[in-house]
């Protein structure tokens, strides 16, 4: 079933076929989507090219510190799935190689506006929207209102009860601290941070991981993002998805080449395979509700609507440069983390 899935592309068929893989061949993948769509992309990948995949799953930050790390003697060939930001940073960086893929037709304006700020070191493999869900068991257990704001979130009452990632290793929550820049200005962003803070009861290592813990009753409102939110939701947890009122972030979620990897040719191939209409498709078995980037891709009816949330026009060019991370998380750890609680 997977593999004839897999193989449904004629014009895929092609470009696979036109260097057969042998037995021995493999693929370094760093995988920094959920654990289920990181180890569904690996098999679906190796069943349609015979070439073995070894994943690591890792958030969005700490990949971009790996590769980092191993500039001098990457292990890595490609680096799939998180937030668009650090993919900018590694190209910024040098840390990937330019690449065009001949299926480039079919994707998104979103996702070509991605490769192109970054002379084609990565491209947009889906989007989704930035936002925060909580569990409505728990919400009214404790008596607590319904958010439905940013803001509402600074309020005493849920002291103990918001619980986001860590912006150092997660680019959801680092999407967050610059999402709150964009919409406050940094002054009073800064001052939002400083203020959320007091109501975190836990930062965590992975951008899911608050989500998750509010679906088990172990946490009452999580910072993440909207699909993420969602995925509990459709599970059966009692999870309510919230768009802040005060408008919000997106991701593009994105894929490089690491430069210099060991199986270059295995790279361009996963490359183009990933973008395929068949392998983005592959989402909808783990029920993951992002924006798939190729045009002929489904969408879940349960996806968040883009076209119906407050948007803000996220500025990737700064966000994603290097010096501006450095600068903004420098700042957070000095000013924000070291607050008492």
């Amino acid at each position: 079933m997977r593999k004839s899935l897999m193989l449904a592309s004629a014009g895929l068929l092609g470009l696979l076929a036109a260097g057969p893989a042998l037995s021995a061949e493999k693929l370094t993948l760093y995988c920094s989507a959920q654990e289920d769509w990181c180890q569904l992309m690996a098999n679906g990948f190796e069943d349609a090219t015979d070439i073995k995949v070894n994943m690591t799953r890792k958030s969005s930050g700490e990949t971009f510190a790996q590769i980092k790390a191993e500039a001098s003697n990457p292990k890595g060939d490609v680096w799939w799935g998180g937030t668009g930001d650090p993919h900018l940073q590694a190209a910024e960086e040098g840390l990937t190689e330019s690449y065009v893929t001949p299926i480039r037709g079919e994707l998104q304006d979103w996702a070509i506006s991605q490769a192109s700020s970054a002379g084609d070191r990565t491209i947009g493999i889906y989007s989704g929207a930035l936002g925060y869900g909580y569990n409505t068991d728990v919400l009214a257990k404790n008596n607590l209102p319904e958010p439905s704001c940013w803001k509402d979130l600074l309020k005493s009452e849920y002291k103990g009860h918001v619980q986001m990632a860590n912006p150092n290793s997660s680019g959801t929550a680092y999407t967050t601290l610059a999402t709150i820049m964009q919409l406050f200005g940094e002054d009073e962003g800064f001052e939002f941070m400083k203020g959320l803070h007091k109501n975190i009861n836990q930062y965590t290592k992975s951008g899911s991981a608050p989500i998750k813990a509010a679906a088990r009753g172990e946490n009452t409102i999580g910072i993440v993002f909207m699909h993420d939110a969602v995925k509990q939701a459709a599970a059966g947890f009692p999870i309510k998805v919230v768009a802040p009122c005060e408008g919000t972030g997106y991701e593009i979620g994105s894929m490089s080449i690491v430069k210099d990897g060991r199986n270059p040719e295995n790279a361009k191939k996963f490359y183009d395979w990933a973008l395929s209409a068949d392998a983005q498709a592959l989402a909808l078995q783990v029920n993951a509700f992002q924006v798939p980037s190729n045009k002929n891709a489904p969408t879940s009816d349960k996806a968040p609507d883009l076209s119906s949330i407050k948007l803000i026009d996220y500025d990737f060019a700064k966000y994603g440069s290097s010096d501006e991370r450095k600068r903004l998380l420098k700042k957070w750890d000095d000013e924000v983390s070291t607050l008492p609680q």
